[in-house]
């Protein structure tokens, strides 16, 4: 089984990675692109990390990771021309439609939490099966053609840009700071401050700590790690605080940090570059009220439901 699930996921890892392949070749393509070698050579070298990065030696890939991000710093990765979308057609296909239009999104949530709950594939599988599931189903709805799916696809991740790469990036930060010992320095530094005991100020320290820090890193799941080590298990879970409803308030309360930063590139830049927002900072903007809310909500509930 373990084999059979390696060789599913290696197969949608290249399955990616020739995505991005074709995204580089459009935009070697692209002569409007004043940065189109740059663009190019990106999502090249991205496509090559997906596709072969489990059988190239950790140094190449690190060394790949620098060539994108110093890309990526000479502002070379720009999006250039892509297809425009035909505003009429897609008018008609939603009026047609309706509420059905939100079928494929549902079967991507629902199928990917199917197979990762009741199947020993797990989560990885299940994302990547719903994804194609999805996809099908919105072509046999949209009865879209091959060109439209192949533009279409190319508009979006040639749209995301250079902010693709940090979502890899910041899961990774996590781990590299819990093994270089993050956790302990921040529970000392913590510790020396505020002393243990008090359940509501364990409580305020680690939730707003976790939204920080994921402020920071774009990620709640890399912060979960850091912040959980450091506050949640000595000043929460330590003094009686259930361990499972702590972790769990205290990843929600990540998440609201989620909502106020521009590092978590998929929630909030990447809807202003699909959307070609004005304020790149729109969205953040439009979800801090909720997210402030949300944290004094998680607050609340940690320190009734904990203790």
């Amino acid at each position: 089984m373990t084999n059979l699930i390696n060789n599913i996921l290696t197969f949608l890892y290249v399955l990616i990675g020739a995505g991005f392949l074709i995204a580089a070749i459009e935009s070697f393509r692209d002569q409007t692109n004043s940065a189109r070698f740059g663009t190019g050579l990106f999502w090249t070298l991205f496509a090559i990390i997906f596709a072969l990065g489990q059988w190239l030696p950790k140094a190449v890939v690190g060394a790949l990771l620098l060539v994108i991000g110093l890309l990526s710093l000479l502002k070379q990765v720009k999006v250039g021309h892509i297809k425009d979308i035909d505003v009429s057609h897609a008018e008609k296909v939603a009026e047609r439609l309706k509420g059905w239009i939100f079928l494929p999104s549902v079967i991507l949530a629902v199928v990917a939490i199917l197979v990762a709950q009741f199947t020993p594939f797990g989560g990885q599988v299940g994302i990547g099966a719903a994804a194609i599931l999805s996809l099908v189903v919105a072509v046999v709805l949209t009865k879209s053609t091959g060109k439209e799916v192949f533009d279409d696809t190319q508009r979006m991740v040639r749209s995301v840009g250079s902010a693709g790469v940090l979502p890899q990036l910041l899961a990774t930060l996590g781990v590299v700071f819990t093994a270089s010992g993050v956790g302990k320095v921040t529970a000392q530094a913590i510790s020396s401050v505020f002393p243990a005991g008090n359940h509501l100020l364990g409580v305020i320290l680690y939730c707003v700590a976790m939204a920080v820090f994921t402020i920071i890193m774009g990620n709640a799941f890399a912060a979960f790690a850091v912040i959980t080590a450091g506050i949640g298990i000595p000043f929460v879970v330590a003094q009686g605080g259930s361990a499972v409803i702590v972790a769990a308030l205290g990843m929600t309360s990540g998440y609201c940090g989620t909502l106020l930063t521009p590092m978590a590139a998929n929630f909030n830049t990447l809807p202003v570059a699909l959307m070609e927002m004005k304020d790149p900072l729109g969205v953040i903007k439009q979800q801090a009220p909720i997210a402030i809310s949300m944290l004094v909500i998680q607050i609340l509930l940690m320190y009734l439901l904990a203790f």
